[in-house]
């Protein structure tokens, strides 16, 4: 159980790119990086495109007015001029910017843990991956759903056989607020969403989905994707060629098959996120609006409701529990898992212990490039007419 203990000598200096007041993402790694006060300790950051309103937000959360830059570049020059210089930097900036800004804050020689989708390209990925490897740094992706410790739970009772072999896997990730236009061009946080230029390729399939597919990755390590289909649709047709809306076919290396249907227009859904894993003797089922909450299903029998916190559930499930049994954790929770675990992945490499590493399963630099090849498969199945591609 997780109870805010050390395990460093003291907390990574951290800052942010990105993340400002009016940053939809910011609070969020905020909250997920100082949950535990002994991981990270905030003391710079580029807040904001506008320099004035990034240095009174910084202000505001206790960095020093020198310490809040007017550009990221700037931050990187300055900081590495310290002796108290950061040594991780998280980036919440649009898609189209999180290549370069990784790129040269590990040139810098700085950890990194960036947003999703990492970059538009995997050959992006796979050169940010190298320059990682030179560097003997972390990059790091903010899932920040895939902190919720039932999916261990669900991880490790499919790995002991609990639901027989898996032959079906249901992934949904769906809301409905994206169905008015007017917030292409009246909510900042929408507006460079829907526009490629920043966005890349897709809309919900890269901001939303991602999510799911790397969730689904996590419960089931060994099942990999041999091909899948992908059909788009632009309910809102100003958003063309970008989807709001998509459902997605897949077959897996062991011959399960599965569904994806991801959507920005699913009217009057709140939270419509969730995760079935089907198998030959049961079923797994996981909603994001009950987080705390795994549904078990043995065909003949009565449903059960495995709850978060319990002693029956499974060592690595415990291992993330932070509140005990009766107390509600949520997304905030799951975000300060994912932080946490980077900070471990982060301790491990700048020690040397590759053995530790290895064992750790956190959201890392193959995670993201498994999150952009996503991407390009299915805009690649979708653009040649929605037909079946190998999965590359």
């Amino acid at each position: 159980m997780i109870n805010g203990e050390k395990f460093m000598d003291r907390p990574l200096r951290w800052g942010m790119i990105g993340g400002g007041k009016t940053s939809g993402v910011g609070y969020k790694h905020r909250t997920g990086a100082q949950r535990d006060a002994a991981n990270y300790q905030l003391v710079a950051g580029a807040f904001d495109i506008d320099e004035e309103r990034g240095r009174s937000f910084g202000v505001n959360l206790g960095v020093t007015a020198e310490r809040c830059y007017a550009d990221y570049h700037v931050m990187l020059e300055e900081e590495s001029k310290r002796e108290d210089g950061i040594e991780v930097v998280s980036i919440a900036l649009p898609n189209g910017l999180h290549y370069e800004a990784t790129k040269k804050a590990l040139e810098a020689g700085l950890h990194v843990i960036c947003e999703k989708p990492l970059f538009f390209t995997s050959e992006e990925g796979e050169e940010i991956k190298k320059l990682a490897e030179e560097k003997r740094k972390i990059v790091g992706v903010s899932y920040g759903f895939s902190g919720n410790q039932m999916l261990l739970q669900m991880r490790d009772m499919i790995a002991e056989g609990a639901i027989g072999e898996v032959t079906m896997v249901e992934l949904q990730y769906t809301h409905g607020y994206g169905a008015d236009p007017e917030g292409d061009t009246k909510n900042p946080s929408q507006q460079w969403r829907v526009n490629p230029k920043i966005s890349g390729d897709t809309f919900v399939i890269g901001d939303l989905s991602t999510h799911t597919i790397y969730m689904s990755q996590l419960i089931l390590p060994e099942l990999k994707i041999d091909q899948l289909l992908c059909m788009r649709q632009s309910f809102i047709e100003s958003r063309k060629p970008l989807e709001d809306n998509a459902y997605v076919l897949m077959k897996y290396n062991t011959g399960a098959v599965g569904r994806v249907w991801t959507s920005a227009v699913n009217c009057g859904c709140v939270d419509g996120h969730r995760i079935r894993i089907v198998g030959t003797k049961a079923s797994l089922e996981w909603w994001d609006a009950i987080p705390y909450e795994v549904s078990y299903e043995i065909q003949g029998e009565p449903i059960q409701k495995l709850i978060r916190g319990s002693d029956y559930l499974s060592d690595a499930c415990k291992a993330d529990e932070r509140l005990g049994v009766l107390h509600v954790e949520g997304l905030s929770d799951a975000w300060a898992n994912v932080y946490r675990k980077i900070a471990l992945a982060i301790h491990a490499k700048n020690n040397g212990d590759e053995e530790a590493l290895a064992k750790m399963v956190y959201p890392d630099i193959d995670a993201g490039i498994n999150g952009i090849k996503w991407i390009e498969n299915c805009v690649k199945s979708s653009n040649q007419g929605s037909v079946w591609v190998d999965f590359e």
